[in-house]
């Protein structure tokens, strides 16, 4: 019996480190929770642009890796590309701004 509790133990315990690790994010892949995150900061960052009338939200690209947002595109002025960037920043769970934009 105690044989096979240990059998028992040392099976559930390689099964919970094989579900952590397999969720676990890298360097360069995220894990489930962090995309989810991402996907979220992506579409409230285009919410913002979108609903700022004095730019064309439609030639602005938004990409988020780890909260990092990058903005890339086509803005019609510098003033514009700042709006942006600080709409950006003013959205909760972004961590940094990649201001890739430019000037047509």
């Amino acid at each position: 019996m105690k044989q096979l509790m240990n059998y028992l133990s040392a099976l559930f315990l390689a099964v919970t480190l094989v579900s952590v690790v397999g969720c676990a994010s890298t360097t360069k892949q995220e894990g489930t929770g962090e995309y989810v995150d991402d996907t979220v900061i992506t579409t409230k960052v285009k919410a913002a642009i979108f609903n700022e009338p004095t730019l064309k939200s439609a030639e602005i690209n938004v990409e988020t890796f780890k909260g990092v947002v990058q903005l890339s595109g086509f803005v019609s002025s510098q003033a514009a590309a700042s709006k942006a960037v600080e709409l950006t920043r003013g959205v909760h769970g972004v961590t940094s701004v990649r201001n890739d934009m430019r000037m047509k």
